[in-house]
């Protein structure tokens, strides 16, 4: 059986890679740190996080569970990990970035059947069964040779990192503990605004300095993560009805809701370090000291890590991938993450799952398989694969993009939880029997034959 060629060490990486491997397949796995350096990343880990440290919200019923839960019945190594490294976070599934990164190179590493190689990829191999998975801060080169690839104009929008501060320098006598509405008990710290500090805050942020982007480039925001900035340039209250909101909080100070609050998330498990969640930004490092200091309980906070800017990348797919997520001109390529079009830890997971897969089959000389249509893995392919190509934008999952309910159905169920947790159900079900059928695994220590390397 021939090598399969995975390149990039990522979320969707890692996971096509294990899926591979553990399907029978030998797997190079190619990751350029450290040998070259991103603008996000700090380390030469696997499957490093240098984002928010959630995985988003884990509460059954919704479309966010409903994609984990898929992933863990189909024995995703992301996922496992990221139970195992599990940090208090409500009703979201949040890890220790550390110690998560940590484990999932420990057990790609060691793995009998995946190499990984610490080198740039310059040139898709010809004629060899490869998922790209190179994320949406590949390098130049490698981004010119997907360009060739796929015959298509480079797109990119920007994305945004939040700022991380020191536990010990929160001042708890006004943080209080509480998660929204009691779910996760007191999984958050919370500071809270009254009008007069929200108004303060509110104009020093839309006055401060950020860092220049790159000329020559329209800026395209991502709408699901966008800077705090940019938010609040869009209305005074917008900040309230978004990352500050208020809702489901009682300051203990008060025994009232505060006017804003802004919630700080357990980093590691060791929690000395806190994110302020929904605060990525592009502010100049001493603008962004100045201004969410601010904010009371941080005026004395130590910053371990500045919020960032970067660009990411990504291709046209429903001009360029079928179902399977493999290109339909070269049917050994296959696409997976961030830079197919989804956006999410999660949903990258989910298509270097299914790449994965589908890469295995392929070396074992068996036809690709597309997910069930139910599901919300089948939901992504098919949303990569056929979405109107010329407005193409990164997509996380959610019901929109899930199957709608016979119209029997919703007759019978008029509210609309009751709606999701049935499309939940039903997904399930659907994804259960097509794993029995689709999904196999076998033993690390199962014979094979030698493989052929590809030349990369």
């Amino acid at each position: 059986m021939d090598e399969i060629v995975i390149i990039g060490g990522g979320f969707a990486g890692v996971e096509a890679a294990w899926q591979a491997a553990e399907a029978g397949a030998r797997v190079a796995l190619y990751e350029m740190r450290p040998v070259k350096v991103t603008p996000a990343h700090r380390t030469d880990r696997l499957g490093e996080i240098v984002c928010s440290n959630s995985l988003k919200s884990d509460e059954p019923g919704t479309a966010p569970y409903l994609l984990k839960e898929e992933l863990r019945r189909a024995s995703s190594l992301v996922l496992e990990v990221a139970a195992e490294t599990r940090v208090p976070a409500g009703a979201a599934l949040a890890v220790d970035r550390q110690r998560f990164a940590e484990l999932i190179t420990r057990k790609v590493e060691s793995h009998p059947r995946i190499r990984v190689e610490r080198e740039e990829v310059t040139r898709v191999p010809d004629g060899a069964i490869t998922v790209i998975a190179a994320g949406p801060l590949c390098s130049d080169a490698l981004a010119a040779e997907i360009m060739r690839l796929t015959g298509d104009d480079q797109l990119y929008f920007y994305d945004a990192i939040a700022p991380i501060v020191a536990a010990d320098t929160v001042d708890t006598s006004v943080a209080f503990r509480a998660a929204r509405y009691g779910k996760g008990g007191d999984d958050y710290l919370n500071c809270p605004l009254n009008e007069e500090e929200y108004r303060t805050f509110y104009e020093a942020l839309t006055t401060a300095q950020s860092v220049p982007l790159q000329r020559f480039e329209e800026t395209r925001w991502f709408e699901a993560c966008l800077p705090i900035e940019e938010l609040a340039r869009r209305g005074y209250d917008t900040l309230r009805y978004g990352p500050m909101k208020p809702v489901g909080l009682t300051d203990p100070h008060t025994g009232r809701e505060p006017f804003a609050a802004v919630q700080l998330r357990q980093e590691n498990l060791m929690a000395d370090a806190y994110n302020l969640v929904g605060f990525q930004n592009h502010l100049r490092y001493g603008e962004q000291k100045r201004v969410l200091q601010l904010i009371p309980g941080l005026e004395r906070a130590e910053f371990l890590q500045y919020g960032q800017i970067h660009r990411n990348t990504y291709i046209r797919a429903p001009r360029v991938l079928d179902e399977t997520l493999r290109m339909r001109a070269r049917p050994q390529v296959f696409f997976a993450g961030q830079i197919s079009g989804v956006e999410g830890y999660v949903e990258s997971v989910a298509t270097g799952w299914l790449a994965g897969l589908n890469a295995a089959r392929v070396a074992a000389g068996r036809d690709t398989v597309a997910a069930p249509p139910r599901s919300a893995v089948g939901a992504l392919a098919r949303y990569v694969s056929k979405a109107e190509a010329d407005n193409y934008q990164p997509v996380n999952i959610t019901f929109a993009l899930l199957e709608p309910l016979p119209e029997e159905l919703r007759r019978k169920v008029r509210r609309k939880r009751e709606r999701h947790e049935l499309q939940v159900r039903l997904a399930l079900e659907e994804w259960d029997n097509w794993l029995r059928e689709n999904y196999t695994r076998e033993t690390h220590d199962a014979p094979d034959s030698q493989p052929r390397a590809a030349n990369v």
